[in-house]
């Protein structure tokens, strides 16, 4: 059986960061990058639906180690694609990538110290062995989205698309459409959508979403890089974005009556004075309770305006061969419905983990600084932050698992697992967001307590401090050895 020292599954935006910073390691290590797809990217390869682009600033978004430096701040998904690509060769990482090579399975022996990992590849089952496994593919299904079904769908007489599979060879040029959902996938959707040439675009939604608009390019930015020399000026945009992005998010959860009247100020100078704001842009919730959707430019409110698009408030009864019924009893007639509902939670990308024999279970165990699970030794896994961008708190867990790696090897030390305390009365799913994908997976989800080093901060400054400088020998991780003396100490 091949042997490797660390073995990271998933080939996007994490693993490729992943693979960077283990092969900066202090000792060398043999790795490889486990991807079931037949490309590297991740989401921004898998999805291909009209517009798709970052929510985020590609100066948090990108490598840190290899800074995003085209005028466009909000990019678009082929644009990420290639820069991931990109990234990839010019590291090197591309060489140790395996496509299509799925993973089913993971079995830790504390006998032997190795994980023992089961994959598809090629059309026959394999195994390989691990000391170290980095699960980096994300937290949702690639092989299904969330997909309700609605009375009458069968007797609909247009096309129904769900947009984490979009068709090549769609006809949008006069057609009516219809997006079902108020998340970032459908204000994507509706402008491009409308762009394209649809007859109109109706985004049908059950409740409103904060829908906030920034400029596609950071003016900022473009003086920094002007100004200043080309690490500094790149250190600089990343810096200022997250530290505004910290203060939003700060303002949102201190003063959201603040933020809500802003973003309303904001949406109403975009809109003009005849658009139902209350009905269509007013949430129940405040700010950040669920994540804030970003537009680009305003391009969804530039259509909204037009009478390119529009937007109705209401519950889908059912389907009819020429549309929707709404639950209030109104129709909108339809060619096309797009069903943006949403993501299908999957952590580990499905796959089937065990310690000695015992299945774990995530949503019954605590993470440990976002990156690992009590009780399950030489594993960690990359989860991003919900109110910044992803990348950030990867980086971090990727920079934490190689000076985790350094600090073994220069003790001897064969494996590692954190050890939680007695179990609290109350242990919250880490991510605390209200949005519908993450409440239909509370039960999957990995538990948090009630202070650090179990307590998911959702904050880059409090994390950096945990992950990049602080101690390894904290009395939660328990550290194990091939042979020890009777005081614990390698030999």
């Amino acid at each position: 059986m091949e042997r490797l020292d660390v073995l990271i599954v998933g080939a996007g935006l994490s693993g490729i960061d992943a693979a960077y910073w283990i092969s900066k390691g202090k000792a060398h290590r043999r790795w490889a990058i486990f991807e079931a797809r037949d490309a590297i990217g991740g989401t921004w390869d898998l999805f291909r639906y009209p517009g798709l682009r970052s929510d985020s600033d590609m100066a948090t978004l990108g490598f840190p180690f290899r800074p995003w430096t085209r005028d466009r701040s909000i990019a678009a998904g082929a644009d990420i694609r290639d820069y991931i690509c990109d990234t990839a060769a010019e590291y090197g990482i591309d060489r140790g990538i395996r496509l299509k090579h799925r993973v089913t399975a993971a079995d830790w022996s504390s006998a032997d110290a190795v994980w023992t990992v089961t994959y598809e590849a090629a059309g026959d089952v394999r195994q390989v062995a691990c000391r170290f496994l980095f699960l980096c593919s994300g937290y949702y299904d690639y092989a299904a989205g969330h997909a309700p079904t609605w009375p009458g769908m069968a007797t609909f007489a247009g096309q129904i698309v769900h947009p984490q599979f979009w068709p090549n060879a769609l006809t949008i040029a006069d057609r009516r459409i219809v997006v079902i959902g108020s998340g970032a996938t459908a204000v994507t959707l509706v402008p491009a959508l409308a762009e394209m040439g649809a007859a109109h675009v109706t985004m049908v939604q059950r409740s409103p979403t904060y829908i906030v608009s920034r400029s596609s390019r950071d003016m900022h930015a473009r003086t920094m890089r002007r100004w200043l020399p080309a690490r500094a000026a790149e250190a600089a945009i990343r810096w200022k974005n997250i530290l505004y992005g910290s203060f939003v998010y700060t303002m949102a959860r201190r003063k959201p009556h603040v933020l809500k009247q802003k973003i309303a100020q904001h949406q109403r100078a975009m809109l003009g004075p005849d658009f139902d704001i209350e009905t269509h842009l007013t949430p129940r919730y405040d700010p950040w309770d669920q994540r804030l959707c970003l537009v680009p430019d305003g391009d969804l409110f530039k259509v909204l305006r037009k009478g390119q698009a529009s937007i109705v408030t209401d519950e889908v009864a059912a389907f009819e061969p020429g549309g929707l019924r709404l639950a209030s009893g109104g129709a909108v007639e339809a060619d096309i419905v797009v069903t943006a509902t949403g993501l299908k939670v999957q952590l580990m990308g499905g796959a089937r983990i065990t310690v000695d024999g015992e299945v774990v279970d995530p949503g019954r165990r605590l993470l440990y600084k976002g990156a690992m699970l009590d009780g399950v030794p030489n594993l960690a896994f990359a989860i991003g932050y919900t109110n910044a961008s992803w990348t950030l708190k990867c980086d971090l867990t990727s920079q934490f698992v190689r000076r985790l790696l350094d600090h073994m090897a220069a003790r001897g030390a064969t494996s590692v697992v954190p050890v939680a305390p007695a179990a609290p009365t109350d242990e919250p799913p880490i991510l605390d967001l209200t949005s519908g994908y993450v409440q239909r997976a509370a039960a999957l989800l990995p538990r948090q307590g009630a202070r650090a080093p179990w307590r998911v901060q959702q904050n880059y400054v409090q994390d950096l401090w945990a992950l990049r400088t602080g101690q390894m020998d904290d009395g939660v991780l328990r550290f194990s050895y091939a042979r020890t003396t009777p005081t614990g100490v390698a030999v």
